[in-house]
């Protein structure tokens, strides 16, 4: 699967489903630390790259939506430390993003944004990749 460009319906509804039973288990924990918040939506932000990696980035464009935001995000988390880095063949612009980071900005998410960056995510996805 190298390169898709249709996610079937019940794959988006399943990744949908376990990504948010995932952010329901850390809102059950009682009063965690922001480290740990950050560092769980951090890494669930990588997750729900993970679950469409092979997205077609034709498809998927180039204008700052949020699959743009997810793979800026992924991209900064795993390869500049964390700290949020600008993609030259993406038109991101901090203000118009669902997160707000702008470039050079340290990557804590929390998860609220997480939330509305997943929906926008998914959002995109079924707009896009049907």
């Amino acid at each position: 699967m190298l390169a898709v460009t249709k996610f079937e319906a019940d794959y988006v509804e399943a990744t949908r489903r376990r990504i948010k039973a995932d952010v329901s288990a850390f809102k059950k924990l009682d009063s965690p630390p922001a480290a740990l918040e950050h560092a769980f939506f951090n890494n669930l932000v990588l997750a729900l790259d993970r679950s469409f990696v092979h997205r077609v980035r034709k498809n998927e464009g180039k204008d700052g939506n949020p699959l743009n935001e997810v793979r800026i995000l992924v991209d900064s988390l795993i390869e500049h430390g964390g700290v949020m880095t600008a993609n030259s063949t993406i038109n991101l612009k901090p203000e118009e993003s669902v997160l707000g980071y702008e470039f050079g900005d340290r990557i804590e998410v929390g998860a609220k944004g997480f939330e509305r960056l997943a929906d926008g995510f998914f959002a995109e996805i079924a707009s896009r990749f049907r």
